[in-house]
Order: C-alpha cells, then sequence, then structure tokens
C-alpha cells in the first residue's frame, strides 16, 4: 500500500511517501521551510504561511512522487493534515490532497495532526508495542496521551496556557535570538556553567498538566544579565516540567514504552533527560529522528497507514477532516 501525505498545518509546506503491506516504511520525504519568509517579523504570520503554501504544494507533492519513483496511479490512499493548525494553511493542504485524491479516485484521509507527532514513532520503530505513553511537545502542543490501541486516545495532561514550543520561541524573542527561537535558545544554553534557578510550575489540583507561562514572566522579570545563564535556566525548568509529569504518568499508567515526539523533541537536552529517564524507570523510550519530530508529512501518511477506515478502503466523507482534527490535542 503507498499512501501520500500532505502536511500544512502551520509554515512547513510539506509531502511524503509510505509505502509497505505489513507494516509502514517511509519511501521519500520533502519539506519546503518558511524560516526565512518568517524570520524578520520574529514568527509565524499566518497570511504570509498560507500564500507560500499555495506556492509549494503542487511542487513539494511532485517532488514526493518523483523520489518515491511512483506516479499519481499507483497512490492507494491520500492523507492531509485536517487540524489542529492555522486555519488557512490548513485549507491549502487538505484542498490539495482532496483535490488529487478526486482527480484519481483514491480514498482520502483526514489526519490529526497531534497523533501524526506520535505515529512518527512508528516510522523509527514500526514493531513498538502498545500501550504506550506519548509525550508530544511542540510550538501548539504539549500534552501526554495514554494511547491504548491504534485509534484509542486519553490525554492525561496538557497545557493550560504557552506550550513548550511557544514558551522556547517567547523566551527567545526576550533574550533577542531571533527567529527560530528554540533551537537558538538551545544553543545558547549549552554555553553557560552557571544555570539561573527559575520555578517549576505545578497544579495545585494535582492534575498532571503543564503550564510555562509563569516561567517565561520569571524570564522576563529577572535581574540576571548573563543570557546565556537564563536560557539555561529556561531549559531546565522546561525539561524538569516534562521530565516529571512523564515520570508521574508512567507510574500512573504502568505503560512500558514512552514516546517522545513533536518539534520540541529535536531538543537535545530534552533527549538525553528522557534518555535517562528511560534507563532509571526500564521503560523502552522511541525518540523520532529530528526529522521526524519537527512538521513533517511522513508521520501524517504513516497515521493513514493505521487508519482503519483507510485499511479497509473506505472513502471519507469530505467534512470529516475537521472532526479529525479535533480528536485529540486540539485544545
Amino acid at each position: 500500500m503507498n499512501i501520500l501525505g500532505v502536511e500544512s498545518s502551520c509554515d512547513e509546506t510539506a509531502a511524503a511517501v509510505v509505502s509497505g503491506a505489513r507494516r509502514p516504511a517511509l519511501v521519500s520525504s520533502v519539506v519546503s521551510s518558511q524560516v526565512a519568509i518568517h524570520a524578520p517579523f520574529g514568527g509565524v504570520v499566518p497570511e504570509l504561511a498560507s500564500r507560500s503554501h499555495i506556492r509549494f504544494i503542487t511542487e513539494v507533492m511532485a517532488e514526493a512522487l518523483k523520489k518515491a519513483r511512483l506516479k499519481p496511479e499507483n497512490i492507494d490512499r491520500v492523507a492531509a493534515t485536517a487540524g489542529p493548525g492555522l486555519m488557512g494553511s490548513l485549507l491549502v493542504g487538505l484542498t490539495a490532497a482532496r483535490t488529487f485524491a478526486w482527480l484519481f479516485r483514491k480514498p482520502f484521509v483526514p489526519v490529526n495532526h497531534t497523533e501524526a507527532h506520535i505515529m512518527a514513532a512508528f516510522l523509527e520503530k514500526p514493531a513498538l508495542k502498545l500501550p504506550l505513553l506519548a509525550l508530544v511537545a511542540s510550538g501548539g502542543h504539549t500534552e501526554l496521551i495514554y494511547m491504548k490501541k491504534h485509534g484509542s486516545y486519553r490525554i492525561l495532561g496538557r497545557t493550560r496556557d504557552d506550550a513548550a514550543g511557544e514558551a522556547y520561541d517567547k523566551v527567545a524573542k526576550l533574550l533577542k535570538l531571533g527567529y527560530p527561537g528554540g533551537p537558538a535558545l538551545e544553543r545558547l544554553a549549552r554555553r553557560s556553567r552557571s544555570p539561573v534557578r527559575l520555578p517549576v510550575a505545578r497544579m495545585k489540583d494535582g492534575s498532571l498538566d503543564f503550564s510555562f507561562s509563569g516561567l517565561k514572566t520569571a524570564v522576563a522579570q529577572s535581574t540576571v544579565t548573563d543570557r546565556a545563564a537564563l536560557a539555561a535556566g529556561f531549559q531546565q525548568a522546561v525539561i524538569a516540567a516534562l521530565i516529571g509529569r512523564a515520570r508521574e504518568a508512567l507510574a500512573l499508567t504502568r505503560a512500558r514504552t514512552l514516546v517522545l515526539a513533536g518539534g520540541v523533541a529535536a531538543n537535545l537536552g530534552l533527549r538525553n533527560a528522557f534518555g535517562e529517564l528511560g534507563r532509571q524507570v526500564r521503560v523502552s523510550l522511541v525518540v523520532p529522528r529530528i526529522g521526524l519530530c519537527t512538521d513533517n508529512a511522513a508521520m501524517i501518511a504513516c497515521a493513514a497507514w493505521f487508519n482503519p477506515s483507510a485499511r479497509r478502503g473506505m472513502r471519507v466523507p469530505a467534512d470529516s477532516g475537521w472532526q479529525a482534527g479535533r480528536a485529540i490535542g486540539a485544545g
């Protein structure tokens, strides 16, 4: 089975092909970055993002097929991110994917973006055992999700304000590090030997939810002038919050598999910290390669590969994509 995936939820225009009869395998992946477009503004400008998607979406889809050495008629399913994400950006990818499906008479599968981040782990380790606990940390989401089986998810904790990636970008802006802020802040943090001690928020109700807005405020109000020390202190506090909640969730669910996914999972400090957590509590840790952590279409195609409707060859109604977008992690 060959699945063409399309991703356009924010500022990456991407297409990929995932194939396989028994297990999904990545065949091709193409990503067109918009960093140069948004850098002068210090963040993503939705209107510019959607215009760039319109300009490059067909080119990226064609390149993914070319790299996979497949023709449109060789594709069995077409999938696209249905949400959550920027509305204008989502519409571009959905329209392109659904048009492709209509032209070549292929089933269309709408995919939830958060679910797809978890599915990236199955491209790294196809025989991944369920149930599992996943921490999805990105610019728009920070969620602890218990996955009992494919299509069955329970959110154990989520951010009540800024997502982890969003906090990284905002603090990077406070420190005048440019855009994208996350990687720049991580590089600066490595230069400090004396991190500033910053607060790690805990919910008074005892929930597994996250909060990073207070941490951002602590950086903004700090009198410390050493930017590297502030960056390192901020990163330590974020990692401590993510590790702490994940540890609690593992004890609660007794899951033996832990997945770290999403754009923030590209952070080396976080990857190392989760590696240590996995060794301490003796669980199997799966962290996708960096190219599968940041937004990409391979994870979209992989999610469609596991979708029961797609496996049965069912055609999904055109308006059901929005329901898929709200299925998990849309809050």
